[in-house]
Parts: C-alpha cells; structure tokens; sequence
C-alpha cells in the first residue's frame, strides 16, 4: 500500500527532499509568509506560541493520522490530506458549542519525504483552518519509518456553556447538521479500484463539516453533542452512555441521496448502511429539548432505559455500527 511518494534521485534530491534540507529548513520553508490570525498573539518560531483565550477557558482535540491506516497518498494528494487531518480535529472543537482559533501539528516522515508532499499537506492544513479564521500556531517535526501527522485543534467557547456527551435526557429529540455516508461511500469506491463518482470520492478525501452548526446548536439549547467520526449509531451510542439514556434512530428520518443510491447499487451495498454506520464526513449530532435550529433534522428520540442505540425499535443488524481501533 503506498503510502508516499516516490523520492527524486540525482542532484535534485538534496532540495527536493526532508533529508536534504533538513528539519529547520522544511519549518522554514512551511511557516514562511503565513501571516497571523486574530487569535494568534505569537506564531510559529519560539518554544510555544500564545493564543488568546479572551473567555479564559481553551477547547483542546488531538487527532492522529497514520499513513496507510487513515490516508493513502495514491488516493488522496498531500493537500487534501492535510484538509482532511485539520477537519476531523476542527469538528470535534465545533461538537463542544466553541469556535476553532489555532492548530498545532506535529509530523513524522522518513527522510526521503519529498518537500513537495509536505509543503502540499500543511497547504492543506493553512486552507482549513483558515476556512473557520483559525490558524497553524506551531508544531514539531520528528523521522519516522511511516508518514504519521498529528494535529491538536484549540477553540473558544466565546463565553457559551460547553455542550458535552453527558447531558441527553429523556423527551430530547436526536438531530444532526452536515452530511453523513457519503465518506463512507468514497472510500468504498476507491476499495474497489474506481475513481469516480467524483463527487463521492471527494467526499472521502476531503470532509466538509457544518462548523457553524456547533456553535450555533449550543446557542440553540443542546443538551449533548458529538462529532460522527466513526459512524453515526457509534458515536450516538457514546452519547447514550454517557448520558444514561436510550436513543431511537428512525430511518424515514434520512433521505438517501441519489447518487449513493446509484453508488450502492454499483457496489451491492444498502446506502442506509453508510448512513447510520460510515465515518469521516464529520457530520454532527446532538439532542434538543425543543425546536431544531435551522439546518438541523430530526432522526430519532431520547427515551429512559438501558443505554444503547436502537433502529426503528430494534437492535441494528445491518452490520458493526462504526468503525473502531484495535478490533479488526
């Protein structure tokens, strides 16, 4: 499985590659004219940077991704890579109700790394952030038999309450904003060798979460949240547990989208599988007391009883309900 790119050879590679320009000049080459975002008081340069905290409380997330495990650099190229890396930590700041305001990453790479791979993967990284008017703060670089990036998101509550897993009651209506199964969809596509429908595969490669929807849900009175990184029934079932409630999910609550119904019949997959069980489109879903906020959908009730996650009144057995380390 590739997991880089091949390495130039020659006279070239003394600047085409980690090995040859070493590590402070790659941290020259990926911090040189980005310039500062409002939250950042001082950027990437000294031991640690400073980022404002104006409420005096900072939302943290780390995410880890592993070449070969989380990206494939023949499926995806280094930009979306690092897209993707800063959207899986920049939604879980979201699902808290705050507002992303910095990113620090930190990489290992073997030395034979092409710059152009990194300088494509912290592109990736700048454009994200910058999508919510976050930045890149800081970071370190280490070697490394396999490309691994790991990237901590800081975020501000701008002085809301933070909207935890924990707070789920009884009566609550189950509601999500942002799209889900189409990530899953992707990389079932690309499993099989294809490259297209475009707009699917592009769903794997590069997530769009609703950010302003977490922000937008803690105003709106949540009671929990969660960011759906590693399925839908999954992560609503660590909300259950957490909040000692039962959650029933409906499934005439979604609208399969055509083009995962034509995906799915390519593939002889039942698209609401990838709906209730995919990852990595980093949808969000959360539990009101009252009326939805716009932009958010009803797909479910809370009720008391064991903790657990039900389809439609039944125990779900389409297949595992997300993805889970250590246990394939």
């Amino acid at each position: 499985m590739p997991t880089s790119q091949p390495p130039p050879t020659g006279a070239a590679e003394a600047e085409n590659t980690l090995a040859g320009i070493g590590e402070f000049g790659l941290i020259d080459r990926l911090t040189a004219e980005r310039a500062p975002t409002p939250a950042t008081l001082l950027g990437p340069g000294d031991d640690a940077a400073v980022v404002a905290a104006p409420d005096g409380r900072v939302v943290a997330s780390t995410d880890v991704l592993v070449a070969g495990v989380h990206f494939r650099l023949d499926w995806s190229n280094p930009e979306q890579v690092g897209r993707k890396a800063a959207a899986a930590n920049l939604a879980d700041i979201a699902a808290m109700g705050a507002v992303p305001t910095a990113l620090l990453v930190g990489l290992a790479c073997p030395p034979d790394t092409p710059v152009e791979t990194l300088t494509g993967l912290t592109d990736g990284l700048w454009a994200e952030a910058r999508s919510v008017g976050a930045g890149v703060v800081g970071g370190d670089v280490a070697s490394s038999g396999t490309l691994v990036l790991s990237v901590t998101a800081l975020g501000s509550l701008e002085g809301r309450d933070a909207v935890t897993r924990a707070g789920a009651r009884p009566g609550d209506r189950v509601a999500i904003a942002g799209r889900v199964g189409w990530a899953a969809a992707g990389w079932a596509v690309l499993a099989r060798g294809f490259r297209s429908p475009v707009a699917v595969v592009s769903a794997h490669r590069v997530p769009e979460p609703p950010y302003g929807a977490g922000p937008q849900a803690a105003d709106g009175g949540a009671t929990a949240m969660i960011d759906v990184s590693d399925g839908l029934l999954a992560d609503l079932g660590h909300v259950a547990r957490a909040s000692g409630v039962r959650i029933d999910v409906r499934s005439a609550a979604f609208e399969v989208p055509s083009r995962l119904v034509d995906v799915g019949a390519a593939l002889g997959v039942d698209p609401l599988h990838w709906l209730l069980t995919g990852g990595e489109d980093h949808a969000l879903a959360a539990t009101f007391p009252g009326a939805l906020p716009d932009g958010w959908t009803a797909i479910g009730t809370v009720s008391e009883g064991e903790p657990e996650v039900m389809v439609d009144g039944r125990a779900y057995d389409g297949g595992p309900s997300g993805w889970e380390h250590f246990t394939r």
